[in-house]
């Protein structure tokens, strides 16, 4: 007797509806079976399982690997993009949709630009404020930096939105004043 672990995993789902003779419709229901081993199958087991009807499908392998401490770099995809900073994946997954803490970010970075504050003094404030970037890291200000272009792209809504055309007028004043 072949010794293995059976972690059964049946799952019966509805093929299409085949007619019988009597003109009803029956429907097919596919069997499987999912066998966690201990030790390679034999040809004879393999054979065993085939004449009882059951059809090899897939071969899943798995094996442990020695990592570094750090966890792994995720990958990107090919072809996948990044969402820009200030958007996320909408309920739906069909579209982008504004990120709340993220936007905030972005408008509390472009009040500090327009006041001419330096790309560490930004970060010092954002790590302050308990911000994080994306990937839960403290700000620094290469982290700051990088977000220099989706500021650029971004700023005019939120220059041109409401909250800002009472700011507007108060660095107007401190323009002319100075």
């Amino acid at each position: 007797m072949l010794a293995r672990e059976l972690q059964y995993d049946r799952r019966r789902s509805l093929g299409g509806c085949a007619e019988t003779a009597k003109g009803g419709a029956s429907m097919k229901k596919i069997d499987r079976i999912r066998e966690k081993i201990t030790i390679l199958p034999t040809s004879t087991y393999l054979s065993k399982m085939h004449d009882a009807g059951w059809k090899l499908v897939a071969l899943e392998w798995e094996r442990e690997v020695e990592v570094s401490g750090e966890p792994p770099e995720a990958s990107p995809e090919v072809g996948a993009e990044e969402i820009p900073f200030g958007l996320r994946i909408a309920a739906d997954c069909r579209h982008l949709e504004e990120d709340p803490l993220e936007m905030q970010t972005l408008r509390f970075l472009t009040e500090m630009i327009v006041q001419d504050v330096s790309f560490k003094s930004m970060a010092d404030a954002l790590n302050i404020r308990e911000y994080r970037t994306r990937d839960g890291r403290p700000w620094n200000a290469a982290s700051v930096f990088k977000l220099t272009p989706r500021l650029i792209e971004v700023a005019p809504r939120i220059v041109s939105s409401g909250q800002w055309a009472s700011r507007r007028e108060q660095f107007s004043r401190v323009t002319w004043n100075s």
